[in-house]
């Protein structure tokens, strides 16, 4: 029997989501509370990865075992046993062929900075303390709907099939006095995507370059002509969409 697990993490003190040597992973910590409760080993595979330091609002996986679960009791014994900045949503059975990866039609990021200096917020949201046109920044984003290859914000190396991504969504907002939100919504992103993206537009913001400017950096291909990558603490997956959820 197939299962999805809905679940979240603030991911401050992990090293990402995948499980590797010398590291704690938000991975590593739910297969452990499974391992404890089920008695046996479940393989959880997820609908991305995330890089270390990185949050999750809404993330899934999806694990097969042998007999039917309580769904209800065993979210609740799992979230006793889960460390205080991991929580399980809820656990559902779903069609033996699902799959939290590849299923995936829709993946949506928001990344978060304010600009008044505020410890409350130091890990969960980049403190930017220079003045920022945000008319400027979303000028340059509506430019990221009119391309599909965004290889110039892929990270070097990676092992993809393709650099082609459908963006639905890229805009900032503001959600406080002086906090705001840039949310982007795709059919999937590439290795450091998004910490790209935003980068490349906070120098929009600083008038370094011209909204326009946007237009040679994604047909360039060239990640060293995009901006730089803005710190991990702003980033937040925060839904995936599934045609059967």
């Amino acid at each position: 029997m197939r299962y999805f697990v809905e679940f979240a993490y603030k991911g401050t003190n992990y090293h990402g989501w995948q499980v590797q040597p010398n590291a704690i992973t938000v991975q590593e910590e739910i297969t452990k509370a499974f391992r404890l409760l089920l008695s046996v080993d479940v393989e959880l595979v997820a609908a991305g990865r995330t890089d270390a330091g990185v949050h999750a609002q809404k993330m899934y996986a999806h694990f097969d075992f042998h007999q039917k679960i309580g769904e209800n009791k065993l979210v609740a014994k799992l979230n006793a046993f889960l460390p205080k900045d991991i929580a399980i949503h809820r656990i559902l059975q779903v069609n033996d062929e699902a799959h939290a990866r590849f299923d995936a039609t829709r993946r949506k990021y928001a990344y978060y900075l304010h600009t008044k200096k505020n410890p409350f917020l130091n890990e969960t949201s980049w403190y930017q303390h220079r003045t920022l046109d945000f008319d400027k920044m979303n000028q340059a984003a509506k430019i990221l709907f009119e391309y599909q290859d965004f290889e110039c914000f892929s990270k070097a190396h990676t092992d993809v099939y393709t650099y082609f991504c459908q963006i639905y969504q890229a805009d900032w907002t503001q959600i406080g006095d002086n906090q705001w939100m840039f949310t982007i919504e795709a059919n999937r992103f590439l290795r450091n995507m998004v910490r790209a993206i935003v980068g490349t537009l906070i120098n929009v913001g600083l008038n370094k370059i011209e909204p326009e400017k946007l237009h040679q950096i994604i047909q360039s291909k060239d990640r060293g002509k995009a901006g730089f990558s803005v710190p991990a603490c702003g980033l937040h997956l925060v839904d995936v969409s599934y045609p059967y959820l």
